[in-house]
C-alpha cells in the first residue's frame, strides 16, 4: 500500500503551546515550536528564542544542522569568531541572520528590552552544542 501523501494532516501549534523542552543554553531561554517529535518534521526544527536585557548567552554551536534566524523584537547582537578576532553582528527587528553548521556563536542582548527571535533548523530537532569559548583550546589572548 502507497502512503497518502496529498491528505495528510497539518499541524497547528499554537504560540502559547510552545515547549521549553529542547536543549538550552545559558542567558537565554528557546521554546520549540516545530520538531520532529511534536509536529511529525523530518527535516526542520522552528521556534524562538528569548534573551534578556543586558544578557549574553553562552557560547555554543549548532552541529550540522543550518540555521536562520528572524529578528522578531529587540535589538540581539549575534557574535563570533573570525580568526582571532571577535566579530558581532547588531541587528534590528526585521533583519535574518544565517548561521553555519558548526559555527560557534553566541547571542547578546545589549539594549532594555527583551529580545526575541525566531529560528529555523534543517534538522528535526534543536541541535545544540554548548561551548567554553568561541575558540577551540580557549580564547586569543586570555590563556581561556
Amino acid at each position: 500500500m502507497t502512503e497518502d501523501r496529498w491528505h495528510q494532516p497539518l499541524v497547528h501549534v499554537r504560540g502559547r503551546e510552545l515547549s521549553p523542552d529542547t536543549t538550552q543554553t545559558t542567558g537565554m531561554t528557546r521554546r520549540e515550536a516545530i520538531s520532529g517529535k511534536n509536529a511529525g518534521s523530518a527535516k526542520v526544527w522552528m521556534g524562538q528564542t528569548h534573551v534578556a536585557p543586558s544578557t549574553r548567552s553562552g557560547d555554543h554551536h549548532h552541529g550540522e544542522a543550518e540555521t536562520a534566524i528572524y529578528v522578531l523584537s529587540g535589538n540581539p547582537a549575534f557574535v563570533f569568531a573570525q580568526g582571532d578576532r571577535e566579530v558581532r553582528l547588531a541587528t534590528e527587528p526585521g533583519d535574518y541572520i544565517f548561521v553555519p553548521p558548526y559555527a560557534p556563536h553566541r547571542e547578546e542582548n545589549p539594549g532594555a528590552e527583551e529580545a526575541v527571535v525566531i529560528i529555523a533548523r534543517s534538522s528535526q530537532e534543536g541541535i545544540v552544542v554548548n561551548l567554553e569559548s568561541l575558540w577551540p583550546g580557549g580564547e586569543p589572548g586570555t590563556g581561556r
